[in-house]
């Protein structure tokens, strides 16, 4: 190999599915990555291969690169990055390359190992092509290139992985992206916990029709408060728009919205469009079936968990006395809304944040978009090594699938660095 590029995995403090609703959210990078070695090749192809034999060695033209969006196989989301840098250049001889793949963060697991994987092979493509962009730059192409697989994501995940610095976990706000050093308390250790149940974002369309649910919500706010709303996509311009504060924004949801759910009907009646108007021109290839959206819900979710994260980087820039109770209070009303509100919780991450706070978590919360993944818990430090032997006993030992995967299931960490390249000495 020429060089080596790693791009690490996040775990999301506070602020889910927020981000593609341009709200702020406060990730920090994990220790766990993907690295990928490379050797750039006079011809025009690239040879992928992983370390990790389940998943198969992939080959093609670096001109025809064709993105499946059926099969979210893991070339895929390398092919991604590729096709995002080749076409912010507009790459007419781009370099072929021979990489191999090694990752460390658990696949499927909410701690975003697909969008680490798009942000390596970015950075991998760059430096394989000559060319230089900076970080922001590059989140933000990537961003946009793992829209190619069909998920329509917001950013947060792309954004820490270049952008994250160690020791201090990040505001990131979006339209610019931006972001901001928040210091976490001393005294509390953050511990991550699998539940073993594997949700992947491209392959199901939950995500994407909550997505969709938002953007509803934004139209039939925006119209109902007289703004222009064919040109509204984001929950966040509604209230940009109408000048108010994030409270009076959730009074707004209550006079507006009602807590049944909307057939796809009402929602063309409510906004004077048709059937097909609507499902041509709002919702997205892969939601377009679908004959119920909860609004009221998705939105009350949103403006709450948005209000959420600035209150946790207030809480942490002022560092009262209080602070591990405060902050733990705010992750556990953020995993009830996303249990209730946003409905994207599961029996067993339910059971995980239970078994979490029993055995001494201030807070404990779903991360990464939910139905399956991992747990966020804010743990005492003085109760750690006590935690983590009580939560591998209730919850990995009662399981035989759950104690295999046990080692890499249940760890403790601290803010790690973003995307870098090593080139060899």
């Amino acid at each position: 190999p020429k060089f080596y590029v790693r791009a690490p995995g996040r775990v999301n403090l506070i602020g889910e599915h927020i981000d593609y609703c341009g709200y702020a959210v406060l990730p920090m990078a994990i220790e766990q990555d993907i690295l990928i070695a490379v050797e750039p090749v006079k011809t025009q192809v690239v040879h992928l291969a992983n370390t990790n034999s389940l998943y198969l060695d992939f080959s093609t033209s670096v001109n025809n690169i064709q993105i499946n969006k059926t099969k979210p196989q893991w070339h895929n989301y390398f092919l991604c990055g590729l096709k995002g840098i080749q076409e912010h250049f507009g790459l007419n001889n781009p370099t072929g390359m021979n990489c191999l793949l090694d990752g460390t963060i658990p696949p499927s697991s909410g701690l975003s190992s697909s969008s680490a994987l798009v942000c390596c092979a970015g950075l991998v493509t760059l430096r394989a092509n000559g060319k230089t962009l900076s970080k922001v730059e590059l989140a933000e192409i990537c961003t946009k290139s793992e829209r190619y697989i069909g998920t329509e994501g917001g950013g947060m995940d792309q954004s820490i992985s270049f952008l994250a610095e160690e020791g201090t976990a990040k505001l990131i706000k979006f339209s610019p992206l931006r972001a901001t050093d928040v210091r976490l308390p001393s005294g509390a250790a953050f511990v991550i916990a699998n539940s073993c149940v594997e949700m992947n974002k491209a392959a199901t369309s939950h995500y994407n029709i909550r997505v969709m649910e938002c953007r509803l919500a934004t139209k039939l706010l925006s119209k109902s408060k007289g703004l222009d709303w064919e040109k509204m996509l984001r929950l966040h311009d509604v209230q940009t728009k109408l000048g108010v504060s994030l409270e009076e924004m959730l009074t707004i949801v209550e006079e507006v919205l009602h807590p049944e759910p909307y057939s796809a009907e009402e929602i063309c009646k409510c906004l004077g469009i048709s059937l097909e108007e609507l499902r041509s021109q709002i919702l997205s290839q892969n939601t377009r079936d679908v004959s119920t959206f909860k609004l009221y819900q998705r939105a009350k979710h949103v403006y709450s968990e948005a209000a959420r994260v600035l209150e946790f980087k207030k809480i942490c820039s002022e560092a009262p006395a209080n602070a591990l109770q405060l902050l733990g209070e705010l992750m556990n009303q953020s995993y009830i809304s996303c249990r209730e509100m946003y409905e994207c919780s599961c029996p067993e991450l339910d059971r995980l944040v239970d078994i979490c706070l029993q055995f001494g978590a201030i807070g404990s919360r779903l991360t990464g978009a939910g139905w399956g993944g991992c747990t966020v818990s804010m743990v005492p430090t003085d109760k750690l090594n006590a935690f983590l032997k009580d939560v591998k006993k209730a919850y990995y030992q009662s399981d035989v699938q759950r104690l295999a995967l046990e080692k890499n299931s249940l760890f403790a960490t601290k803010p790690g660095r973003g995307a870098l390249v090593f080139v060899e000495a």
